[in-house]
């Protein structure tokens, strides 16, 4: 029937009738929350960069995670913020059991145990040149050394507890060997949560200050590692490879400017698929926000709810605590 028989207004016209047509729900439980985790006791660093964000020490990780429980978010992605004289050319500090992310699982899951914990396994808050892996005299990053620095890593996250692991690196293999590791050490409930569509994105910037890798890095790039933003079908591959490895859940890293990536994952192989809203994109709205352009709420939650329409089961993202809170209002 066409028109006047078919009005498509009419159900857009009341509330009730436009919730009994809404094609996609966003509530707490599909929002995670990323975190950066710093040294010391009852401190809180902020970033500039990205305002109401904050480098937090453990007792204070605790504080906010009490509160994404409370709010039904379920589960925190750690980042860890490593002291200078921590830093190394080997990453040595990153499978120290006694390190900070490591300290920090532990203290989330005692005292929270039913909140998830998901911990970044890569190498760039810990190495002396801000890259996500070792390097060679040219400074090229090593594809299997780093691998296997990888996996002590992964294998100490789980070890402290974590419920997944998330290789962030983009190194050719390393979901096989982590999965075979976890399997030989009786971590088989460990998931993987692969970074399999993660692109040598220009949004990353916020993120590199908050977890102090922007001045390692310097004026260096990650092209060699990273996905070349003009790429979709390789995103397919990377992502059939990670799922045949052993990846439990896959994620395309940025989430708004790669929506077509997320929907044509989600179509092709539908497993799990998170993407993450990134630092660029959450310092890009908060400036619109303080200067009075845009509306917080109804900005942030129409973001999400596209994310969510596009195909991810799960966001990541620094908004998670107030679009929680606004959705259960």
């Amino acid at each position: 029937m066409s028109y006047p028989h078919t009005r498509l207004r009419r159900m857009r016209r009341d509330a009730f009738s436009r919730a009994l047509m809404r094609e996609t729900d966003l509530a707490p439980s599909d929002l995670l929350l990323p975190l950066f985790v710093r040294e010391g006791r009852d401190v809180s660093e902020p970033v500039p960069s990205m305002p109401g964000v904050e480098r937090v020490s453990i007792d204070r990780l605790l504080r906010i995670a009490g509160q994404a429980q409370e709010l039904g978010i379920p589960a925190l992605a750690l980042f860890p913020v490593t002291p200078p004289e921590a830093k190394s050319l080997d990453a040595a500090e990153a499978w120290n059991p006694d390190g900070l992310a490591q300290r920090a699982v532990r203290a989330l899951k005692q005292a929270f145990p039913e909140l998830g914990v998901i911990t970044d396994v890569a190498l760039d808050p810990f190495t002396t040149h801000g890259q996500d892996g070792l390097v060679d005299d040219h400074g090229y990053v090593v594809n299997d050394a780093t691998v296997e620095a990888l996996v002590r890593q992964a294998v100490s996250h789980a070890e402290a507890g974590a419920d997944v692991v998330a290789p962030s690196d983009m190194m050719d293999g390393r979901i096989g060997a982590i999965r075979a590791a976890l399997e030989v050490d009786g971590h088989i409930n460990t998931r993987i949560l692969a970074y399999s569509a993660k692109y040598a994105s220009a949004f990353y910037g916020p993120f590199r200050d908050a977890v102090g890798s922007a001045g390692t890095l310097g004026k260096g790039n990650k092209y060699t590692y990273q996905m070349d933003p003009a790429n979709s079908d390789e995103a397919m591959r990377e992502i059939a490879l990670d799922l045949e490895e052993g990846a439990d859940m896959v994620m395309v890293k940025p989430a708004m400017p790669y929506l077509d990536i997320v929907r044509r994952v989600k179509e092709r192989f539908g497993v799990p698929t998170l993407a993450y809203q990134v630092s660029g994109e959450y310092a890009m709205l908060k400036a619109a926000f303080a200067n009075g352009w845009l509306d917080e709420r109804a900005c942030v939650l129409e973001a999400l709810t596209g994310i969510r329409r596009a195909g991810a089961d799960a966001v990541l993202t620094y908004f998670a605590l107030d679009a929680a809170r606004w959705l259960r209002s």
